[in-house]
C-alpha cells in the first residue's frame, strides 16, 4: 500500500515539473498561463483574480463627494383642476412648505381665466445632500367651462425648457454646468369621481406623455371606499391602455430583469390613490401625518390607508435619478433630434426657428430666408 501511494505522489510531482518547464520562456523566467484571445469578446477580471487591492470601488465615494458638493436639481410639475390638493400633496412629499400657495404671503384662492404657469424654487438639504427643487404649478387648468386646448401653455412651457437647454449646449463657450430647468416629472391629479377618465384627462396625457414623464394620481382618495378605489383604478388602467397613453415607468425603458420586476409592481399600482396633509396627530403614542375625521384618523404614510408612500418612494427614494435620466436621454434627445432636423431642413440656425405651442413656426422661418 505504501508503494502505491509513493508511486502516485511521484507521478504528480513529475506532471507538475513538466507543466512548470512548459511555462518557462527561453530566458528561464516562468511565464503566466496563456489565455485564449478572442477579438470579439471582452475579458472580465473579477476580485479573486486580482493580485491585490486596486481601489476601483473608491470611484463611488469620489462620485458621492462631488455630488454632495455640487448638489443636484429636480423639477416637478403638478397639474390638475383647483381644489384637488396639489399644494398640500407637494408639501407632504417634501415635508416642508414648498408649494406656491404656502410660500405666497396673503394668498387668495381665485380661479384664473387662463392657464398661467408659475414656478417656485427651494434648496432642500438633508444629511449633507443639497437638492434644488423647482415646483411648477398650473393654476387655471381645467377650471373653465370651455377647456379646449388648455394643455397648450403646458406643452409650450415644457418645450421652452428643452429649447433653453439646447441653446446652452450649442454655445461655443458652454457653461461648466448648464442650468437644468427641464421638467423631470409631471404629477397629474385625477378627481376621485369613481367613474372613468374624463375627455380632458385623456387629451392632456396623450399630448404630454410623449414629451414628459407623467405619473397619474387619484387625489383625495379618502372620499372613496376601498372597493370603489380598486374598481376606479382598474377602469383608469383600461382607459390608459385603450387610448395608448404613456405613463411612467414605460416598459420599453426597463434596462434589465431587475428593473422590470420593480417597475411591474409600480405599474400594477398606477394610478396611486393618495391623501395629503401637513398636520400631525397622535396615534398609539406616535405622531403621524394624517387627516382626522369623526370615525378615525387616515394615516397618510400607512399603505393600508392610501398609496402616498408608494408615490413618494417612486418620485424620491427609488426613481428620482431615473426620472432625470429618462428626461435627458429620451424626451430631451427626441426634442433635440427633431429640432436639429428642422433647422437643417430649412437651412437655418436654431435661432431662426421659433416655438409656438410646442410646434415649429415654419412661416416665420421662411420669411427670414
Amino acid at each position: 500500500m505504501k508503494d502505491t501511494t509513493q508511486d502516485l505522489q511521484l507521478e504528480v510531482e513529475v506532471e507538475a515539473s513538466v507543466q512548470m518547464e512548459e511555462r518557462e520562456g527561453e530566458d528561464g523566467v516562468e511565464q503566466p498561463p496563456l489565455c485564449p484571445i478572442d477579438p470579439n469578446t471582452q475579458g472580465i477580471i473579477k476580485g479573486r483574480d486580482l493580485f491585490g487591492y486596486v481601489g476601483i470601488e473608491a470611484v463611488l465615494d469620489q462620485m458621492r463627494r462631488k455630488t454632495m458638493k455640487a448638489g443636484f436639481e429636480f423639477n416637478i410639475m403638478v397639474v390638475g383642476q383647483s381644489g384637488l390638493g396639489k399644494s398640500t400633496l407637494v408639501n407632504t412629499l417634501f415635508k416642508s412648505k414648498v408649494s406656491r400657495k404656502s410660500c405666497t404671503p396673503n394668498y387668495e384662492e381665485k380661479i384664473s381665466k387662463t392657464v398661467n404657469l408659475q414656478s417656485i424654487c427651494h434648496v432642500i438639504e438633508e444629511k449633507g445632500v443639497k437638492m434644488k427643487l423647482t415646483v411648477i404649478d398650473t393654476p387655471g387648468f381645467g377650471d373653465q367651462i370651455n377647456n379646449e386646448n388648455c394643455w397648450e401653455p403646458i406643452v409650450k412651457y415644457v418645450n421652452e425648457q428643452y429649447e433653453k437647454y439646447l441653446r446652452e449646449e450649442q454655445h461655443v463657450n458652454r457653461k461648466r454646468r448648464i442650468p437644468d430647468t427641464r421638467v423631470h416629472c409631471c404629477v397629474y391629479f385625477l378627481p376621485a369621481t369613481g367613474h372613468r377618465l374624463r375627455p380632458i384627462d385623456v387629451e392632456f396625457m396623450k399630448r404630454l406623455g410623449h414629451i414628459v414623464s407623467i405619473v397619474p394620481v387619484i387625489a383625495k382618495a379618502d372620499t372613496l371606499t376601498m372597493e370603489e378605489r380598486l374598481e376606479f383604478k382598474q377602469r383608469i388602467r383600461q382607459d390608459l391602455e385603450a387610448n395608448g397613453i404613456r405613463v411612467y415607468p414605460q416598459k420599453e425603458y426597463d434596462e434589465d430583469a431587475e428593473d422590470r420586476i420593480l417597475n411591474d409592481k409600480i405599474r400594477e399600482n398606477i394610478p396611486f390613490a393618495v391623501v395629503g396633509t401637513d398636520k400631525e396627530h397622535q396615534v398609539n403614542g406616535n405622531k403621524v401625518l394624517g387627516r382626522k375625521t369623526k370615525w378615525g384618523i387616515i394615516e397618510v404614510e400607512n399603505v393600508a390607508h392610501c398609496e402616498f408612500a408608494n408615490l413618494r418612494d417612486l418620485l424620491i427614494r427609488s426613481h428620482l435619478q431615473d426620472l432625470k435620466d429618462v428626461t435627458h436621454n429620451i424626451h430631451y434627445e427626441t426634442y433635440r433630434v427633431r429640432r436639429l432636423n428642422e433647422s437643417n431642413a430649412n437651412g437655418l440656425g436654431l435661432s431662426a426657428l421659433s416655438l409656438e405651442n410646442g410646434t415649429f413656426d415654419k412661416n416665420e422661418a421662411e420669411s427670414q430666408l
